[in-house]
C-alpha cells in the first residue's frame, strides 16, 4: 500500500465506495491483503443482503487499458455464473461478481481521470488519488486465504480449485477474452527484457548478485520450452488465470474446502501450465515467498503430489497426453520466470513490483532460483508423480 493512500482522506474514500452502492450506507473502509500491484480496501455496509464488497484501484502503470480488464471479467464470471446454475455441485463454489455503480457502469473515474482516458497515466499516477480508475467485486464471505501450505489435505484443495476453474471456463473460446497483458508469462520475452536492462546497468558486485547473475546464464535455455511448445502446437492456446498462488485461493472458514479462486485481473487467453506451475511453485515452498531465509527453501513433494491430486481429479477432463508431458517444465519454468523478473526488477531499480526496501526484489529473487535448484534436484521425483497420476 502505497504511503499516500495509508494516509488518503477518509471521506474520499468513502466517496468512492458509495459511487457503487446500489443498497445499504457505508459504515467502514479499511485496507485489505497484501497484494502487490492494486490498492485493495474492505468496504463495509449496513444491508442485511450483502455486507462486504471490495473496492480497488487498479495499477494502470501495469494494467494498462483497465477497461478491457473489466470486459474480460464480465465476459468469463458471467460464463461461469451460467455453468454454475446448470452444475450440480456436491460442495461451495463461488466466483467474484461485477458490482455496477449507480450509472450501471463497472468502474468508476474521478474528473482527472476522465480527462486522461486513452492516455498514458503519469508514473507518479499509482501514489495519486487523482485520476485513478477504481472498480468493485463481491466479496467472498466466510472464507480466508493462506500465504503458506498447512499439509497434504490443504494441497488437495489448492489443486482442486484450480482444476475447478479451469475447468469452469475450459468452454470459453480463448478469442472471446482480450489480452490484457501482452507479454505476460512469455519466458523468453522477460529474459530478454532483463538482459537489456543488464546492458544498461552496472550492478553493485556482491556475492548474491553474482550469484543471480550466474544462475540466470547457466539457463537460458529454459525460458523457451514452453513458448516453443506452444508454437509447434504441442500444447494448446487455453483461458488461464494467470496468478494462481495459493494465496488467491479462499477456504470456508468452518469446512476447510476451497470455495473460490480470486484476484481476476490477469486471466487472460494463455499456456495452462503457467498456471499449473505457478501453483506448484508457490505452494510447494513452505518458507514462502518473502523469506529471509533463502538458502532453506525447498520444493515439498508431497505437496506436489496433493496438488496434483486434487487439480487432476478435476482437470483430467481436457488435458491431452501432450499436457501431462510438460508439466514438470512448466514447474521448474515458472519459479525461474518469477525469480528473473525480481532479479531484472532490483537492477532496474524496483520500478514493478512494490518493495519494502532496496534490497526486497533481490531477497525476493534468491527465493525463487533457490526453489528452481530444488526443483531440479529432484526431477525424477517429480516426473514420476506426475506419470503415475495419468
Amino acid at each position: 500500500m502505497t504511503e499516500e493512500l495509508k494516509t488518503q482522506n477518509t471521506d474520499n474514500l468513502f466517496a468512492i465506495a458509495k459511487q457503487f452502492t446500489l443498497q445499504g450506507k457505508v459504515t467502514d473502509v479499511q485496507s485489505l491483503g497484501s497484494g502487490n500491484i492494486n490498492d485493495t480496501f474492505l468496504v463495509s455496509l449496513d444491508s442485511p443482503e450483502e455486507q462486504h464488497f471490495v473496492l480497488q484501484r487498479i495499477n494502470t502503470q501495469v494494467f494498462r487499458q483497465p477497461q478491457l480488464i473489466m470486459q474480460n471479467m464480465r465476459t468469463f464470471t458471467e460464463h461461469i455464473h451460467k455453468r454454475l446454475q446448470n452444475a450440480s455441485l456436491s460442495r461451495r463454489w463461488e466466483v467474484p461478481r461485477v458490482l455496477l455503480t449507480k450509472d450501471a457502469q463497472d468502474h468508476w473515474r474521478d474528473a482527472d481521470g476522465e480527462q486522461r482516458v486513452g492516455r498514458v497515466p503519469r508514473l507518479e499516477a499509482t501514489a495519486n488519488p487523482e485520476g485513478s480508475f477504481w472498480r468493485a467485486i463481491s466479496f467472498i464471505e466466510g472464507a480466508q486465504s493462506f500465504d503458506t501450505m498447512h499439509d497434504k489435505s490443504h494441497a488437495q484443495e489448492i489443486g482442486y480449485a484450480l482444476g475447478m476453474f479451469h475447468n469452469l471456463i475450459s468452454d470459453l473460446p480463448p478469442e472471446k477474452l482480450a489480452d490484457t497483458l501482452e507479454g505476460f508469462h512469455i519466458t523468453p520475452l522477460y529474459l530478454q527484457h532483463y538482459e537489456q536492462v543488464l546492458a544498461k546497468t552496472s550492478p553493485r558486485q556482491s556475492p548474491e548478485v553474482n550469484y543471480c547473475l550466474q544462475f540466470v546464464s547457466d539457463r537460458t535455455n529454459v525460458a523457451h520450452v514452453l513458448e516453443n511448445a506452444k508454437a509447434t502446437g504441442n500444447l494448446p492456446l487455453r483461458l488461464m488465470h494467470g496468478d494462481p498462488k495459493i494465496n488467491n485461493v479462499m477456504f470456508d472458514t468452518v469446512t476447510q474446502q476451497a470455495v473460490s479462486v480470486i484476484d481476476l485481473d490477469t486471466v487472460k487467453p494463455g499456456l495452462v501450465h503457467y498456471d499449473i506451475g505457478d501453483c506448484l511453485r508457490s505452494g510447494c515452498n513452505l518458507a514462502g515467498e518473502e523469506t529471509e531465509q533463502w538458502e532453506s527453501v525447498s520444493f515439498d513433494t508431497d505437496l506436489c503430489q496433493g496438488i496434483l491430486q486434487g487439480y487432476l481429479s478435476v482437470a483430467k477432463a481436457f488435458l491431452t497426453e501432450n499436457d501431462y508431458a510438460y508439466i514438470y517444465d512448466a514447474i521448474r519454468l515458472i519459479a525461474f520466470e518469477l525469480g528473473l523478473r525480481f532479479f531484472t526488477d532490483y537492477l532496474a531499480g524496483n520500478v514493478y513490483f512494490k518493495v519494502k526496501h532496496s534490497e526486497h526484489n533481490l531477497a525476493r529473487a534468491l527465493v525463487q532460483f533457490q526453489l528452481t535448484q530444488s526443483i531440479e534436484s529432484q526431477e525424477t521425483t517429480i516426473r514420476n508423480i506426475i506419470q503415475d497420476m495419468k
